[in-house]
């Protein structure tokens, strides 16, 4: 027996009864994860309680930082610490250290991105080998070849100069680079190559017109990670290096520890000013880094 709410159900072209709700059903919201927001609340302390202790320290006084403990809350700021630094060696430390930087993104850079087209696009099997021999750079560590290293340096006469230090550091970065652009070129639908073909374009015109731009967040990633293991390099200067005017930003460091004691506020005052770089180019390349890190996970 049918209600008058039925009929005028039927009437307005209604669901009949028990007919599902045709509007779509809201989500359910996911419940709060817990493990996850410890995870992160973890990490969050273990990167910021450092660089609080960089930051608050080095705007410390010697005297204050020996009785006010690491991480209390400075009684009396000072930048003493930053003039000091400033006044040193340091700017030539800092100098040596972009070139150094510059110089190795520059050359994986160039590198990089050819090989990478080359494995991607090329369907000989040497080709296939000689991209797997690379990928065994991936697992030699510095350190084994530091020796040999030293011996071709010397032959070379490139001893005590920053090219010593650059082109290692270079070379030990390319096979990262490789596989980074590899993956990220294999995104770029074979379609547009055909095209590019069509219009009568070659290898190097296909590379610089199209590859090159579509190619950015991997070269932003690519980047990004040579200038970080050429900034933070300590080996290759260490060992390929001696003379002041050639020294980097971590070998200088050891300039601000004494003979009977360190100067804690002063030396994080020069760690503070050799982060700043490294934060620009993360802040800049950030919106790539991501892009460049997933290409070709979807394959």
């Amino acid at each position: 027996m049918s209600t008058t709410a039925d009929r005028e159900r039927a009437v307005v072209g209604g669901p009949p009864p028990g007919a599902g709700d045709p509007r779509p059903r809201r989500r359910r919201r996911r419940g709060f994860n817990v493990l996850g927001a410890l995870g992160a609340g973890g990490w969050f302390v273990l990167v910021a309680v450092p660089l609080y202790f960089l930051f608050v320290t080095s705007l410390r006084a010697s005297s204050a930082y020996l009785a006010e403990g690491p991480l209390a809350l400075p009684a009396e700021l000072t930048v003493d610490n930053y003039l000091r630094v400033l006044g040193s060696d340091f700017p030539r430390y800092f100098l040596n250290n972009v070139l150094v930087a510059a110089a190795c993104v520059a050359i994986v850079l160039v590198l990089a991105l050819p090989a990478a087209y080359g494995i991607v696009r090329s369907r000989s099997r040497w080709v296939a080998r000689g991209f797997s021999v690379m990928l065994l750079g991936l697992a030699v560590p510095a350190q084994a070849v530091i020796v040999p290293l030293y011996l071709m340096v010397t032959q070379l006469r490139l001893y005590d100069t920053l090219l010593a230090v650059i082109l290692p550091t270079a070379a030990f970065a390319l096979p990262l680079a490789v596989v980074v652009l590899t993956s990220s070129l294999r995104d770029i639908p074979n379609e547009l190559f055909e095209a590019a073909t069509l219009d009568g374009a070659g290898p190097a015109r296909t590379l610089v017109s199209l590859v090159l731009p579509l190619a950015r967040p991997g070269l932003a990633t690519i980047g990004i990670f040579t200038a970080l293991q050429a900034w933070n390099g300590f080996l290759f200067p260490l060992v390929l290096t001696q003379d002041a005017s050639v020294r980097v930003l971590t070998l200088g460091l050891w300039d601000y520890q004494g003979q009977y004691g360190t100067n804690v506020p002063l030396i994080t005052a020069a760690v503070v000013l050799s982060l700043l770089p490294l934060l620009v180019v993360y802040l800049l390349g950030r919106r790539y880094l991501l892009a460049g890190l997933t290409a070709g996970a979807g394959r």
